[in-house]
């Protein structure tokens, strides 16, 4: 008997570890992936679409260790929203450090209203590699 026990559990955290494993490894190929092909994950505008799946106007996705869309232009005085839609802690920090999110966890927001023209930078401090920006017009 404690041999079918210890076979059913082996087992199970065989099946866990698997899971794991491949799950971090598609986030990892995606990002590779878009980097590599230069997909940026949106096209700039007012964001996406909605209705897809994807990024609502003036919201940007964090998912798949990105920034969705990477670019986003908006008139002055528009809130943006960000979504960690990924299942691990991100931030939304400024390179100028005119705003910081904090770390976001899982299904999280952050909201920030763009009063002046200009480009902002932004990135994910636990992140590095994770850079996107925010363009806002008069």
């Amino acid at each position: 008997m404690k041999n079918l026990i210890g076979s059913k559990s082996r087992l199970l955290t065989g099946i866990s570890l698997l899971f794991v494993i491949l799950s971090i490894s598609y986030s990892c190929s995606k990002s590779s992936y878009n980097s590599m092909t230069g997909i940026t994950g949106g096209t700039g505008g007012t964001g996406g679409t909605g209705g897809t799946g994807g990024p609502g106007v003036n919201e940007v996705f964090i998912q798949g260790l990105a920034f969705n869309p990477r670019t986003i232009t908006v008139a002055a005085n528009t809130t943006i929203t960000w979504t960690n839609k990924d299942a691990i802690e991100h931030s939304v920090t400024s390179n100028t450090s005119l705003f910081d999110s904090g770390l976001i966890g899982s299904n999280g927001t952050f909201t920030y209203t763009f009063t002046t023209a200009g480009t902002y930078s932004y990135h994910c401090k636990v992140h590095p590699s994770m850079t996107a920006s925010v363009t806002v017009s008069n």
